[in-house]
């Protein structure tokens, strides 16, 4: 077979592979880095609309536009339909078309397998699947009536989905192994429930009448302290006990059906990712469509790997490395703060379309306080003509990835911006960030309290340490103070700041010296609301 794709791959003009270690995920300090070719990469990323993939054509003219607007990833579906058209015949031309080309604009890809499910949903699985509900079953309503919904206790469903994904990362072993072009795969897209809370299907039934798998519960009982709140309390209320059915331990109702939907949902993505890794291991994760405040399971996809689940989805699926939040909710910094965990690195792969212009303070926020991975919004192939501030944005986080990766894991990096509530209220009081031997101190849009819009919702940044008492302070809309911590002077003053850009080969080219009326006479660091940019700033203390 190997041999079979190699000349496949010759045919197709593509790069001959040679041996080469995987895309992996490393530990630097408190930090998790994405290796790519044996380097740390920063994700500076976007997400093509649904069908955009499908089509070579209509993707040709959007690579060099989304490349200049200084992309270095694109997350593309490719969905089992393309791949599989005919049970064990494997078409490839869509899956090498877009190697190529994301090779020909220097872009790397996480690919999006829509398998199985896509948003809940079973739309991509190829013909052959659809109309065999004998042999992939669907999941039911309460009353009978299937949904368009793969059943998880569908055994041929599952090999195969797994035949299928490890087929593709085979492929990506043939063609790809040198270039690394893909570096991620997610596993399914947006799993979940939908419009009850579990499948009601006779085996899904049996399996509820069941008791709690060991697992699930061996893993409650190794993480009762650092378990999510939701779930702690779920469990505690109901004594915390080590065997049971899913009611007993988790609550009559939807409490239980939601957990019992998680943990096979779980086990299922385990399978899955298990055997696209034998075939070709590289990182591999799910995201999540999150719930809305007062909505119950159903509502919204019941059983994905919501904030109140994780642990759920930790026990049932290690083979995943981590779990994504897509966010198109107001309350961005609660949601990755709930993300970001010892045992979870952050990474946003579906975020507000990409022309809302909240979207670039939520890039800087991700990266600069939470050494996220990466961050891309959605639809980005609808804006490459016209990108707008989110260009801009992505221009500064490109010219500070070298720095961002360096300072990863280490405590020399902050983000910050406005903290908007779900309600969409936003919280504009100033922050503050201990780095180095600086306390800092963010205020936004200068001193008045701004009038809250998406604009002024949109201001933010982050700050880099780079050494004793020199930082680079980027974003837009931020005024920054600055005071000594620790031994010593009691005063900091701004030795000089220089705003400029770094060019290609990574030097700082100084444009204006600020240490007049743009610095308040060496009161402040300011960036203008309006304008991405960065200043280079050498602090100095006195008495």
């Amino acid at each position: 077979m190997i041999r079979t794709l190699l000349l496949a791959t010759a045919a197709l003009g593509l790069a001959t592979p040679a041996l080469a270690d995987p895309p992996r995920l490393v530990k630097k300090g408190d930090a998790t880095q994405l290796v790519v070719n044996g380097k740390p990469m920063l994700m500076i990323a976007g997400e093509l609309s649904n069908s955009a993939a499908s089509s070579a054509d209509y993707m040709a003219p959007h690579w060099a536009r989304l490349r200049a607007m200084h992309l270095n990833t694109v997350l593309a579906p490719v969905s089992w339909e393309l791949i599989e058209p005919v049970e064990g015949r494997y078409d490839w031309s869509s899956v090498d078309t877009m190697l190529k080309a994301a090779r020909a604009n220097d872009l790397k890809l996480v690919i999006l397998w829509f398998g199985a499910w896509k948003n809940s949903m079973s739309t991509y699985v190829p013909s052959w699947v659809k109309r065999d509900q004998a042999r992939f079953p669907r999941a039911e309503l309460p009353n009978g009536q299937g949904v368009e919904i793969l059943s998880t206790f569908g055994a041929d469903t599952l090999r195969a989905d797994q035949r299928a994904l490890a087929a593709l990362m085979a492929h990506l072993k043939a063609v790809d192994d040198r270039d690394n072009t893909v570096v991620m795969l997610q596993v399914e897209n947006e799993i979940g429930m939908l419009p009850v809370a579990r499948d009601y299907s006779a085996p899904a039934d049996a399996a509820f009448r069941q008791q709690v798998p060991p697992e699930l519960v061996n893993y409650l009982v190794a993480h009762r302290d650092t378990l999510v709140p939701e779930m702690k309390a779920m469990w505690a209320e109901r004594g915390a006990r080590t065997a049971g059915s899913w009611e007993e331990l988790f609550g009559p109702g939807d409490a239980a059906a939601e957990v019992f939907a998680a943990w096979h949902y779980a086990r299922f993505a385990d399978g899955l990712a298990a055997a696209g890794k034998a075939a070709y291991p590289m990182p591999m994760y799910v995201n999540v469509a999150l719930n809305r405040p007062g909505r119950i399971p159903g509502e919204y996809p019941s059983g994905g790997p919501l904030p109140h689940l994780i642990d759920v989805w930790k026990a049932g699926a290690p083979s995943l490395d981590f779990l994504a939040p897509d966010i198109y909710f107001p309350n961005f910094t609660q949601i990755v703060d709930r993300y970001k965990r010892p045992d979870n690195p952050l990474f946003i792969p579906e975020a507000h379309n990409a022309d809302n212009p909240i979207v670039p303070a939520n890039a800087f926020y991700a990266i600069g306080e939470h050494d996220a991975l990466g961050f891309g919004p959605f639809s980005i192939d609808s804006i490459d003509e016209a990108p707008g501030a989110l260009k801009d944005a992505y221009a500064v986080l490109d010219q500070l990835r070298p720095m961002i990766l360096d300072a990863q894991g280490t405590g020399r990096m902050a983000g910050f911006k406005p903290r908007q509530r779900y309600d969409e209220t936003v919280d504009y009081e100033p922050q503050v960030r201990d780095i180095g031997g600086y306390r800092f101190t963010i205020a936004y849009a200068d001193i008045q309290r701004p009038t809250m819009t998406p604009d002024t919702a949109g201001y933010g940044g982050l700050i880099i340490q780079t050494g004793e008492d020199e930082y680079l302070v980027a974003g837009q809309g931020i005024t920054v103070t600055f005071k000594p911590i620790g031994d010593g002077p009691g005063l900091a003053g701004i030795d000089r700041a220089h705003e400029g850009v770094f060019d290609a080969a990574g030097n700082w080219k100084p444009g204006r010296l600020m240490n007049g009326d743009q610095t308040h006479q060496g009161r402040h660091i300011r960036l203008p609301a309006g304008t991405w940019g960065i200043q280079r700033v050498r602090l100095y203390r006195y008495r």
